[in-house]
């Protein structure tokens, strides 16, 4: 009988990641947790493996951390069980872009950017060479969206939807799946950890329902899952636009709207 693949999950004290957690659980995976919050992790660690019977590891790190992330690097090159990697761990903007500190910048960017980008390039040689293998990168509604004013935190997010297609390019083929999550306002403590009342928020999805809803595509092989959006064709049709003008813009000459008037 073959063994499930262990899930190596990031963010996973709270939220999106402890509930990612309670559910590949209930599925019999084993789990490697990852947040700064040891007591947390191992709270929810002892809960997870008296009521599922899955071996559940506790890896305190700081993901903003470079000797922090290095060891988890090595565990994901080397640990031949861990099948899925869910790049849950990230953190909200405060303010808008004037606002920002160069401290803020940097370490928002380290744990959004840097340390999703670091932690997937580690396990995905292993996976593309074995030809299996799922990463899952959390992203957000707020990378398409300049509108909501967090522009920092939405160029993060649209960076992982970039960064999940341009994969999904690259490592389909060699029989690893990837999935980009968009989720929109969901409850967690994201939220309070950036200084912002979730109360003031309107349309907050749970998040055991935005979890439920990220497996359903996840199942599927989805590339993109956003669990609020009702109509898949609108995200069809965005994304059938993009690919239109890629044709436009494979041009040698400027074009005729930008030609010098004579």
């Amino acid at each position: 009988m073959t063994s499930l693949p262990t899930v190596f999950i990031t963010g996973a004290s709270s939220g999106i990641g402890a509930t990612y957690a309670e559910r590949f659980a209930r599925r019999g995976h084993n789990l490697i947790l990852v947040a700064r919050d040891k007591s947390r992790l191992e709270s929810l660690a002892v809960r997870l493996r008296e009521e599922n019977q899955v071996a559940v590891e506790v890896l305190q790190a700081d993901l903003t951390s470079t000797s922090d992330l290095s060891v988890l690097e090595t565990r994901l090159r080397d640990d031949t069980h861990i099948g899925v990697l869910i790049n849950n761990a990230g953190a909200a903007q405060s303010g808008g872009f004037v606002a920002q500190s160069p401290e803020a910048i940097e370490n928002l960017i380290a744990l959004n950017i840097t340390a999703l980008t670091r932690l997937a390039a580690a396990v995905a040689p292993r996976f593309a060479q074995t030809g299996t293998g799922a990463i899952v990168n959390i992203g957000s509604v707020v990378g398409f969206a300049p509108e909501f004013g967090m522009s920092l935190y939405g160029a993060t997010k649209a960076f992982v939807l970039f960064l999940s297609q341009g994969l999904n390019v690259e490592l389909s083929p060699n029989g690893v799946y990837v999935q980009a999550v968009l989720p929109a306002a969901t409850r967690t403590e994201i939220w309070e950890r950036a200084g912002i009342d979730v109360n003031t928020l309107l349309e907050v999805m749970e998040v055991g329902e935005l979890v439920d809803a990220t497996l359903v595509g996840f199942d599927r092989r989805e590339l993109v899952t956003i669990p609020p959006l009702h109509v898949a064709e609108r995200w069809d049709v965005l994304d059938g636009a993009r690919q239109g003008l890629l044709s436009d813009i494979r041009q040698a000459h400027a074009a005729g709207r930008y030609q010098p008037q004579v």
